[in-house]
């Protein structure tokens, strides 16, 4: 199974409408996908604090957003997951996708158009956000701004750590290219 994510939504929209779709289905250029996805992951993506970073750093088509892989998903700082949290997560994915599926005569984009989202839908969200948000920390946050600085600062963590280990591997590749530098400098035989 794949994750289907729309590249363009309303930002009137909530949530970005993600669903699943078979190894059958071929995917166009107006969406992006996770392929051979974790069920939890559709939990974080489809999140509160997934779309307060997605509102923050997506490009914009008009005024709509633009999902990108490189800059709103590879930059998203995900927190740890344990098995135990993944399995509560994917509990809130089925209550989603039931709810979803009361109202299967819709489309996706009825369904999360903020004037007419089924009350269930809604409830079902809120209660995966809480869950999301309880494995980034233990008490609620009371804000989109205390979510979005909260993410900041465990994306300034994410980068000094890659920062760290590019170095280590920049001092390796630093070394080796002295020595090939070396062997190309030296007299011929």
């Amino acid at each position: 199974e794949s994750l289907i994510i729309p590249r363009v939504s309303s930002i009137r929209r909530s949530y970005i409408p993600m669903g699943f779709l078979n190894s059958e289905t071929i995917i166009s250029d107006s969406a992006q996908a996770v392929y051979d996805t974790e069920f939890y992951l559709f939990a974080v993506l489809t999140s509160k604090i997934h779309m307060v970073w997605v509102k923050a750093v997506a490009g914009r088509l008009k005024t709509d957003y633009r999902y990108s892989k490189n800059i709103c998903y590879n930059t998203f700082p995900f927190p740890p997951i344990t098995d135990t949290k993944k399995s509560e997560l994917e509990t809130h994915v089925y209550a989603v996708l039931e709810q979803r599926e009361k109202h299967s005569e819709k489309t996706l984009a009825q369904l999360y158009d903020p004037d007419k989202m089924p009350e269930g839908l809604r409830a079902a969200h809120h209660a995966l956000d809480l869950a999301v948000e309880r494995c980034y920390r233990k008490e609620p946050f009371t804000s989109d701004e205390e979510r979005l600085a909260y993410l900041f600062k465990l994306y300034e963590k994410m980068i000094k750590e890659e920062q760290e280990r590019e170095g280590l591997f920049a001092k390796e590749k630093k070394g080796k290219a002295k020595k090939k530098k070396v062997k190309k400098t030296s007299p011929s035989k």
